[in-house]
């Protein structure tokens, strides 16, 4: 039975589901996670999460196949990379095959809240963990908890993707040596003064340059870059301090094996962006972004590809990876995780 919900005109917002997971860590260890109908989190007002930002987070879809399958994309991946975010906020990492499970199991809970297909909509997965216990003193949390909710999201682009504009933003998004390769909570509150500044100047997103020598292209407050050169090559900016988004990956791959072409991944200099022919921004909400042009303090650089659809290229990348995620176009070894 699927939920009565609007489902072609769904936005891309909360709505709340009955079932989510949660899990703990106390004494050293993580208990067995439970399916619960509980959404609220009880906390100390001293939690290492309010005082020290100490949490991470993941983002993921789950989605209904041609055949009628449901499935979720590459999660082995988001397990991963959550792992090394908790790392490096010394956190306890919340074991990959735990994360699978927890993946799994909610997406079954909430069985009749995975969209249609053809509706454009998705189940979109939010695992997230956090320090719990009571921290005063700047120092790890003792206790964690581990959650995961969904939530149905319609396409991020009603009626279309139309090219945006960004602008090269005068913030930096990271520190040098810093948590910009981590999917932590702080990364992105350190990103909202910047992106409400952009839309109050008629822009949609920002353009971050590396916080040491600014001059070479990292991302925006929540996707990638992903560039296409004017003999056909996709150019992806490479740094230390860029979160390696799974999209961006599996774009990458789809390009080579799929399209044929060549990829680079490596440093892209800002001077050099103006010779590129398409852009655009690689995330899981809407898989490619175009852009059409960026403004850098005050000067336009326009792309070819222009302001009124995805470029030719930028749209079969987008046509083979949604495909792949829908069933429609044969996925590589692993790519699909199939829910029973």
């Amino acid at each position: 039975m699927t939920a009565e919900l609007d489902w072609k005109n769904l936005g891309f917002g909360y709505i709340k589901t009955p079932y989510r997971y949660v899990a703990n860590f106390k004494n050293g260890e993580w208990s067995e996670g439970v399916v619960t109908g509980d959404d609220t989190v009880t906390v100390s007002e001293c939690a290492g999460v309010l005082q020290y930002a100490q949490t991470v987070f993941e983002g993921l879809k789950a989605y209904r196949t041609a055949d009628g399958r449901t499935v979720t994309f590459r999660p082995d991946l988001n397990a991963e990379r959550m792992i090394e975010s908790a790392k490096r906020l010394e956190m306890p990492p919340f074991p990959a095959d735990k994360f699978l499970e927890a993946v799994d199991k909610v997406v079954a809970a909430n069985a009749d809240y995975v969209p249609p297909y053809g509706s454009g909509a998705a189940l979109y997965l939010r695992p997230y963990m956090f320090g719990s216990s009571a921290v005063i003193g700047v120092k790890p949390a003792a206790e964690y908890q581990f959650r995961l909710f969904c939530t149905p999201v319609g396409p991020y682009f009603k009626g279309g993707a139309k090219p945006i504009s960004v602008r090269v933003s005068e913030f930096d998004r990271a520190a040098p040596h810093g948590t910009g390769h981590v999917k932590a909570g702080l990364n992105y509150a350190m990103s909202l003064h910047a992106i409400v500044d952009a839309h109050n100047r008629g822009f949609d997103e920002n353009l971050y340059l590396d916080p040491k020598t600014r001059t070479y292209v990292e991302e925006t407050g929540g996707a990638n870059f992903l560039f296409v050169t004017k003999d056909g090559k996709i150019v992806t900016p490479k740094s230390d301090s860029i979160l390696p988004s799974i999209t961006r990956r599996s774009l990458c791959y789809v390009a080579e094996k799929y399209l044929n072409l060549t990829v680079e991944h490596r440093p892209v200099r800002l001077d050099e962006v103006e010779n590129f022919a398409e852009c655009g921004l690689c995330g899981t909400a809407a898989v490619i972004s175009p852009v059409g042009k960026i403004n850098d303090r005050g000067r336009e650089i326009l792309f070819p590809s222009g302001m009124e659809r995805m470029g030719k290229i930028t749209q079969k990348l987008y046509d083979t990876l949604t495909g792949i995620q829908m069933g429609t176009v044969p996925a590589p070894e692993g790519w699909l995780r199939e829910i029973k």
